[in-house]
């Protein structure tokens, strides 16, 4: 069984001969692969090469595009100055003084900059692993883009002032979202991951008034287009997975402070990315410690079930540390 398999398997609720590996890795595969941070997230080549060398020697089961949160905002208007050690900095969100949503730049798939860097990432990974790995592309979910658009702060204040105008907002940044991961669909993955962080910060009143159907647009689009959907929170979503259960993604990452036995009850069949604390857990953990942490977690939720942390593995962790993550887990019929 090969990598796409096992990955496609497990999404289907079917046998696997072992748990497929995605742990989310930008930092800790720049520096390993002898990138800067600035070229793993500017140079499609250098992202893919990243990639690929972490899928050969750790045998993860996905490559990946997510390098930062700036594709689509940069798309819209916004500037970015990239760092030789750390994400790119954003220096211009766009609406940040203004709320004319007139003034932003129309973004396109085929001509803005960093949105076709990560269609050529793809391109080369369908070229090299296509149906070998999986191949996951990734979106900013409605909220978090829009939040990057005019800055935290703002959109937040928005939240609780001027709904109609965020909804607005939203409606835009949504709709770019969808041609995104249909172009990434297009151009080989077959998985879109949706990052929305921002939504862990709001009552379960606002997600799912106003930030739930929005993902739910973008869900369905992919669903659609005959990708899978990955959706990744980050922070306490507890009290937003009753909602959460009726978006039906593929996948569903859980930040390490929720519970992922209470996520199991509310996603019934869903697929599961285990959520390692991935400071304490991952870090500053043992090899021995991680794969009794994963062994329980995997005792606890059943299939299905994905290997992962709860969040980005640290720029840092021990080279032991992610193999002990990765070691192959065999797949366990319940």
């Amino acid at each position: 069984m090969n990598s796409y398999e096992r990955y496609i398997n497990t999404i289907n609720s079917a046998s696997t001969d072992y748990l497929p590996r995605i742990p989310i890795l930008m930092h800790w595969a720049a520096d390993y692969s002898g990138f800067s941070y600035a070229e793993f997230a500017c140079d499609h080549q250098a992202l893919a090469q990243a990639n690929f060398k972490i899928v050969e020697d750790f045998g993860i089961d996905t490559l990946d595009v997510m390098s930062d949160p700036w594709r689509e905002t940069t798309a819209f208007g916004g500037k970015i100055e990239y760092l030789r050690n750390a994400v790119p900095k954003c220096v211009r969100h766009p609406l940040a003084d203004s709320k004319v949503l007139e003034s932003l730049e129309t973004p396109s798939v085929k001509t803005s900059e960093r949105i076709v860097s990560a269609l050529k990432t793809i391109d080369l990974y369908k070229q090299n692993s296509f149906k070998e790995k999986s191949i996951t592309g990734w979106v900013e979910g409605p909220a978090a883009e829009a939040a990057t658009l005019r800055g935290v702060g703002n959109f937040l204040m928005d939240l609780v002032d001027d709904e109609s105008y965020v909804c607005q907002l939203m409606d835009i940044c949504t709709e770019f979202a969808v041609d995104f991961a249909r172009s990434q669909i297009e151009a080989g993955c077959d998985t879109v991951g949706i990052g929305d962080a921002i939504a862990s910060q709001v009552s379960a009143d606002v997600y799912s008034r106003l930030i739930w159907p929005r993902e739910k647009r973008l869900v369905d689009a992919i669903h659609q287009a005959n990708g899978f959907a990955r959706l990744h929170i980050c922070g306490n979503i507890n009290h937003l997975l009753g909602f959460i259960k009726d978006l039906h993604v593929d996948i569903l990452d859980c930040d390490w402070m929720v519970d992922i036995a209470n996520a199991r009850n509310a996603m019934g069949r869903t697929a599961l990315v285990a959520n390692l604390n991935p400071v304490d857990d991952v870090l500053r953990s043992s090899p021995k410690e991680i794969s009794g942490t994963l062994i329980q977690l995997y005792k606890q939720v059943g299939n299905p079930f994905f290997v992962g942390a709860g969040c980005e593995i640290p720029s840092g962790t021990a080279v032991e540390n992610l193999r002990a993550l990765c070691r192959p887990i065999v797949f366990c019929e319940r």
